[in-house]
């Protein structure tokens, strides 16, 4: 972080005890070591907000890209499905038109009467 040598830490370290005085020396110390590890962990907890903010706007830039896809995926897929319904319906309408071009015969209807029906009339005359 600083770029102090021990040297340096020596003198001021001398000046701390000079100035401060022996008795209250230690305190200021313990106090400094607290505000130093707090002041560490506050800068490491920003460090780590900014990191998820940084992977956060990722994700969100990768999930907008997929939607993208997504939604390119589906236009095309519609498009494709309508492509071949109007093909389908046409090729339907094409059938059905052909069908009625062509003339079904109509069934022939046979008088063909039953040798009981010729035999009737006469079984009727013959009982008068």
């Amino acid at each position: 972080m600083f770029d102090i040598g021990f040297s340096e830490l020596l003198v001021i370290g001398v000046v701390a005890l000079i100035v401060i005085g022996p008795e209250r020396l230690p305190r200021v110390a313990r106090t400094i070591g607290h505000l130093m590890g707090r002041m560490q962990r506050y800068v490491a907890d920003v460090k780590a907000d900014i990191d998820r903010e940084v992977e956060l706007e990722e994700l969100r830039k990768m999930r907008d890209s997929l939607q993208q896809a997504a939604t390119t995926i589906e236009s095309s897929v519609q498009s494709e499905l309508t492509k071949a319904e109007t093909e389908l319906n046409q090729a339907a309408q094409t059938a059905a038109g052909v069908e009625e071009k062509k003339e079904i015969p109509a069934p022939e209807v046979s008088a063909q009467v039953s040798p009981a029906h010729d035999a009737a009339p006469a079984i009727v005359e013959k009982t008068k």
